[in-house]
């Protein structure tokens, strides 16, 4: 007879010393509002939105009296309104808005996942309530699932407060998915889950977090927000389009081979565009790239950036998993020849700068003026060639964690240099100096410390940078 080791026993078998039951709509009412930050891999790779929900009241579909909830979502440039229905014994979302189709699926296999084991009632074809102490409340799946358990109780803070959680999880390839639910509430308040994969580090599933939440909100909160299409249809923007235009061609120096495809055909200054990127082996057609680090640019003539699709979403790059990425923009750019580039970085865990060097496929499109040009007005972005003052604010991150000693030197001054010869972060023109020195002066980690908290202002860290150059410390390579 074979043993099962004790390790594995013990994390098969779960519960936590907590009294009572849950399950997904517990306590769910009229005049409750939610905002979650969230995403899941079905859309767009896990790409991060915003989904704020309203419950209004009750809507009789047929025999069945379910929630009705008034629903905002914020994607990238784009703002989709709408409505959803919930069901009463498991909210899971089965109608609604048409335009809301691809978020309310995100919603129901993340922020209500878990009513596949936890429902309202057991006597009408539920789940009903489980357990806190419960050793399990089910596996993944019918052959060799792993089992869902309730790991440990937790205190944890997030953007809508402080939170007394029971967490729950189940293993995923060698590592841990978590959900954090609260006695009483109706959903979760934070996940973090990941896919299964049979090596390497595997890439989120979903990911949510309430940002707020309130009760009895007693009229809409979303008066006076209007959909994205409607404004885009109200200039007169082609709202219902394909991406009929496909290039394909390998990069600058042919290190990858991309496929492009783009839509409407004609694009229009203030309008929408949409892109399929689909990054494939030099090699291979059939071979899609994985783990690919990358940005969308606008150029001019002499390759110079003036606009930054990853900048403009707070991000360092845009990362694609699987090989293949959809992007969504509004056109900002004035009728005439305008020049998109897709930068390829390198291939490497999201997080992680790729230590290869960068190639670029340059696509030239023709913008063309909307009938309404002269009167539509879009955000200005500031182009990536910018002075100091307009450093993104996310390296901050990075010259805080030096200054904390979360990252060495060597890795501090390689990113910086990264940066620069990449042309995300400019300086004034400095003399390249010729020392030796490998030391980095202990003021220079205290100002980046300052920068990072905002004690200073950029352009007294980039003196601190200036200093790393003329002294030898930093090498920019020409």
């Amino acid at each position: 007879m074979m043993m099962i080791p004790s390790a594995f026993a013990q994390f098969q078998s779960g519960g936590v010393d907590k009294p009572g039951t849950w399950y997904v709509g517990e306590g769910l009412k009229q005049g409750d509002y939610f905002s979650y930050d969230m995403c899941h891999v079905d859309y767009k790779e896990c790409a991060q939105f915003g989904l704020d929900m309203w419950i209004k009241g009750d809507k009789q579909v047929g025999s069945e009296t379910k929630w009705l909830a008034e629903v905002v979502v914020y994607d990238g440039n784009k703002v989709i309104v709408g409505e959803m229905e919930l069901g009463k014994i498991a909210p899971e979302p089965t109608g609604g808005s048409q335009e809301l189709g691809v978020y309310r699926g995100a919603f129901k296999s993340s922020v209500a996942w878990l009513s596949a084991f936890a429902t309202a009632d057991s006597d009408s074809g539920g789940k009903g309530p489980k357990a806190f102490s419960a050793k399990s409340w089910g596996k993944i799946g019918n052959i060799g699932g792993e089992q869902v358990l309730p790991m440990k109780i937790e205190t944890i803070t997030i953007s809508s407060g402080t939170w007394e959680t029971v967490q729950v999880g189940w293993r995923t390839g060698g590592y841990t998915s978590k959900v954090w639910i609260v006695d009483e509430f109706p959903f979760p308040v934070k996940a973090h889950t990941l896919t299964h994969v049979s090596e390497g580090i595997p890439p989120a599933e979903y990911k949510f977090e309430l940002l707020d939440y309130k009760e009895n909100v007693s009229s809409t909160p979303f008066s006076g927000i209007v959909s994205t299409v409607d404004t885009f249809s109200a200039q007169g923007c082609d709202t219902d389009f394909e991406r009929d235009i496909s290039v394909k061609k390998p990069t600058n120096n042919f290190d990858y081979q991309i496929h492009a495809f783009y839509g409407p055909e004609d694009p229009v200054q203030g309008c929408e565009m949409q892109w399929l990127i689909k990054f494939i082996s030099k090699f291979d057609d059939t071979e899609f790239l994985n783990q690919v680090q990358f940005d969308f640019l606008v150029v001019d003539d002499n390759l110079t950036p003036l606009r930054s699709i990853a900048q403009e979403e707070g991000r360092q790059f845009l990362y694609s998993p699987s090989g293949q990425y959809i992007l969504d923009m509004i056109v900002k750019e004035k009728p005439g020849n305008a020049n998109y580039v897709i930068w390829v970085y390198g291939l490497s865990p999201e997080g992680i700068i790729p230590s290869t060097a960068s190639d670029y496929l340059k696509i030239p499109v023709t913008i063309f003026a909307g009938e309404q040009s002269s009167s539509v007005t879009t955000p200005i972005i500031p182009p990536v060639t910018s002075p100091p003052q307009k450093i993104p604010e996310w390296i901050k991150n990075n010259a805080g964690w030096w200054a904390d000693g979360a990252i060495d030197d060597n890795s501090f001054v390689q990113g910086i240099q990264f940066l620069i010869k990449e042309g995300i972060m400019q300086i004034p023109p400095t003399a390249q100096g010729s020392g030796s020195s490998n030391e980095i002066p202990s003021w220079i980690k205290n100002n980046a410390g300052w920068w990072a908290d905002g004690a200073i202002d950029d352009n007294s860290f980039v003196q601190g940078i200036q200093f790393l150059i003329k002294e030898g410390i930093m090498t920019i390579s020409s």
